[in-house]
């Protein structure tokens, strides 16, 4: 069963950014952790697939499919591995069955707080959530296992992946509802580096996330952060520099990161904490 914590004050979030624990094996501070983060506490965990295609799973082929025959230019490798082409589709706004976590709480909080109208940062609840990695793991089958701990990893490359499980049917076969395993993608781009990102690929038996995290996890925590101390968290986010100048580099993340910059707040409820 996961936890639910409610965040009613900006500094309890420094728990969650200090929650590294130190490692006797190498000595030094390391976290199995992963987060994601939502802009509003109504949201579920749920693939960009799902909601674009709800359950039907017969569209995936043809979806990646047809994204290789236009995309190959662009990316030749793509016919190398269908976990290439969900990869490269996800981060370009395919819909798939991946879902974006990052390694970094502050890159989670960035996603949890900023929202499309600006003008809605303040009005609803949004949420932080925190697996780890070490209990997923723990829940895959022993030959995704013994790839991780042959390879000294925490994380499936594409490579490593495509040498397990050649296809999704396979995969699915593979994890059933009882397991997610969990891609790092190559460095494609500085999106990508600077998110510090990561993926999980759900299983097309799992078709509820948080149920699955509820019954097969005990590390998973979901954190709700009051709609009161948004703002003050998005400034303080904005001044470490943690804003959609570094999320998505280039001229669309400044525009995006100056127009929120800028804005006249005139709620009342808002404190200026800087």
């Amino acid at each position: 069963m996961y936890q639910t914590i409610n965040i009613n004050k900006y500094e309890e979030v420094m728990d969650i950014l200090m929650e590294i624990p130190y490692s006797n094996d190498i000595n030094r501070y390391r976290s199995s952790n992963l987060y994601r983060g939502l802009n509003s506490a109504s949201h579920n965990l749920v693939t960009t697939f799902t909601r674009n295609c709800k359950s039907e799973y017969n569209l995936e082929k043809t979806l990646l499919r047809n994204f290789t025959k236009y995309a190959s230019l662009e990316d030749p490798q793509l016919c190398t591995s269908i976990w290439r082409q969900m990869m490269i589709g996800q981060h370009h706004g395919l819909p798939t069955r991946l879902m974006d976590w990052t390694h970094s709480p502050l890159v989670a909080l960035h996603f949890a707080t900023v929202s499309g109208e600006i003008s809605e940062i303040g009005s609803k609840d949004c949420v932080l959530w925190k697996i780890d990695m070490e209990e997923m793991n723990a829940l895959l089958p022993k030959k995704y296992q013994e790839k991780l701990k042959n390879n000294s990893a925490n994380l499936l490359t594409v490579d490593m992946l495509s040498e397990i499980s050649e296809d999704i049917d396979s995969y699915d076969a593979d994890m059933l509802d009882k397991a997610v395993a969990f891609l790092e993608p190559p460095s494609i781009d500085v999106r990508i580096i600077n998110q510090y990102s990561y993926f999980s690929i759900i299983p097309s038996a799992i078709s509820n996330l948080e149920v699955f995290l509820a019954n097969m996890t005990d590390h998973t925590v979901k954190y709700i952060i009051n709609k009161d101390v948004r703002w003050i968290l998005r400034d303080k986010l904005d001044q470490l520099n943690i804003s959609e100048r570094m999320m998505f580099p280039g001229l669309d993340g400044i525009a995006s990161w100056m127009k929120r910059r800028y804005y006249v707040n005139e709620a009342k409820e808002r404190t200026m904490s800087l």
